[in-house]
């Protein structure tokens, strides 16, 4: 069915105030019928830029190790072992630390001696950079991070007695603990509950890259800016808890800042972003929002939304839904359908049953299909996506936690027809008559549109003030309880080892 001219217009009118008229720079023809315009993708798709080559490295042989590569640092009457790293490469100096601090410990504390782990790349410092990278570490509480974590009075001590073998170990593996954290984020994985979003930074920029370019450059500052998130909410975070008075507080800003580094330090110039305790959904373009939706997300327990980052690679209008097993079989839908032919007609399923029994219900485009009129395909472990809803009423209520695990969209069809011309460059009126068709149409994404599914309890709302949100899965504990215990190792794994439970059932 093709848009009437009034329809087109009202609708094209609000899509090109949001996309500044840039929507559709490279049109294509208008097309009427097809369901699937991968061809029309693949040829405009643009090829992804090659990575940067690592020009500098260091004599050291870079290894993947493990917690038990430290398995030769001391302890102290008990305490943890001091804190160290799993990523990087390995030295061929055996040195031994002189004294150094328990990172829960304050600076007048007792020292003990302990042997440098040998995971760890080790470079030549001057006495000019570690006096640098001993004042970022003195200054490491404005990110949230904590001084003693890193020993500064073992690096004083030892930048006293000037260059040598033991002042590269020691900076060399200080400076590294510091660029971990400010990179991936101090809060070891096992605490970040249902986290799934792997972050690509210390594959862009490795240990043993960073160690090179701040005492080869002699620019420690730098390359410790280098890491810090570029979203405007990290430094608001920051500037709040410069002011911030109440210990709960503080904790909380500390948390959050470190879940900004638990994510890519640069997430794009055009991204969908979900802030799950907010129950709001932002499409950014070009660093700057330019539209912000109402979401529902999972309920709290089995069918929590989890923290992902994926990338939208379909825009679907007139969306089928294939029924889960758990409701064909559990709830008998597919006994009843099959067994009643017209019954499915009148309510918009397709059933047939295989040669061994096994019942498919596939619900078919419409204004009771429960993903709506819209959809977002992210193909991802879990079977999460954005999609629609004909339960609009929904988006009214003050708390929308109330999904299995999707996320749903307020306004989801013109987000999809925005999607489609900014990541498909579909023409506007094209999109319109694809979404007014009535006919099931798969439009592939040309250019990457990532969508971060994200976990931040205290952010900008969508008045642009920093506030808290409630914390609807109790995820802030695990994660302030970290700050009070020493740092941890870091290991290679990269997201929650968690069980991943396929969460397919939008209703």
């Amino acid at each position: 069915m093709r848009a009437s001219h009034r329809t087109t217009r009202s609708v094209l009118f609000p899509l090109s105030l949001m996309l500044g008229g840039a929507a559709a720079a490279a049109a294509v023809p208008a097309q009427s019928g097809p369901t699937d315009l991968t061809a029309q993708a693949q040829a405009r798709a643009v090829p992804p830029k090659p990575k940067p080559a690592i020009k500098r490295v260091l004599p050291v042989t870079a290894t993947g190790t493990s917690p038990a590569a430290t398995a030769k640092t001391g302890t102290l009457a008990g305490k943890a072992p001091a804190p160290g790293s799993a990523a990087g490469g390995t030295t061929k100096r055996a040195a031994k630390l002189p004294a150094v601090v328990d990172p829960a410990a304050t600076p007048t504390d007792s020292v003990f001696e302990v042997e440098a782990p040998e995971a760890l790349p080790v470079a030549h410092w001057t006495v000019n950079d570690a006096q640098a990278l001993l004042t970022a570490i003195k200054s490491a509480g404005d990110d949230g991070l904590f001084p003693r974590d890193y020993q500064p009075a073992a690096l004083a001590a030892q930048i006293a007695q000037g260059e040598g073998p033991e002042l590269d170990v020691l900076a060399s593996h200080l400076f590294i603990w510091l660029t971990e954290d400010l990179r991936d984020g101090r809060t070891p994985m096992p605490a970040r509950e249902q986290w799934f979003a792997v972050d690509p930074d210390q594959d862009l920029h490795p240990n043993s890259q960073l160690l090179a370019e701040a005492t080869e450059l002699h620019d420690v500052p730098g390359v410790l800016a280098s890491l810090i998130p570029t979203h405007p909410d990290y430094a608001l975070l920051k500037d709040m808890l410069a002011k911030a008075k109440d210990p709960r507080q503080i904790a909380m800003i500390r948390a959050n800042l470190d879940r900004w580094r638990w994510l890519g330090r640069d997430l794009g110039l055009q991204y969908l972003m979900i802030n799950v305790p907010e129950q709001m959904l932002r499409l950014t373009v070009n660093n700057r929002v330019i539209k912000t939706y109402r979401a529902i997300v999972g309920r709290p327990g089995k069918t929590a939304t989890p923290q992902l980052a994926e990338q939208v690679k379909n825009v679907v209008f007139n969306p089928t839904w294939t029924v889960p097993q758990s409701i064909v079989v559990g709830e008998g839908l597919g006994k009843s359908l099959i067994g009643n032919p017209a019954k499915a007609k009148r309510e918009g399923y397709v059933a047939t049953q295989g040669p061994d029994g096994t019942i498919t219900v596939v619900q078919q485009p419409g204004d009771t299909n429960s993903l709506g009129r819209a959809k977002l395909d992210m193909p991802n472990e879990h079977a999460i996506y954005i999609h629609d809803t004909p339960n609009r009423g929904l988006f009214a209520l003050p708390a929308r936690a109330l999904s299995h695990g999707c996320v749903r969209a307020e306004h989801a069809t013109e987000l999809a027809m925005t999607m489609a011309i900014l990541g498909a460059d579909l023409p506007p009126e094209t999109a319109i008559e694809y979404s007014l068709s009535g006919k099931y149409t798969k439009v592939p994404m040309a250019k990457p549109f990532p969508v971060y599914i994200a976990y931040f309890t205290v952010a900008r709302d969508v008045a642009g003030l920093m506030r808290s949100f409630p914390d609807l899965y109790a995820r802030d504990a695990a994660v302030i309880a970290t700050f009070a215990q020493p740092r941890a190792l870091h290991t290679t794994q990269r997201k929650s080892n968690e069980a991943v439970i396929k969460l397919d059932n939008p209703l």
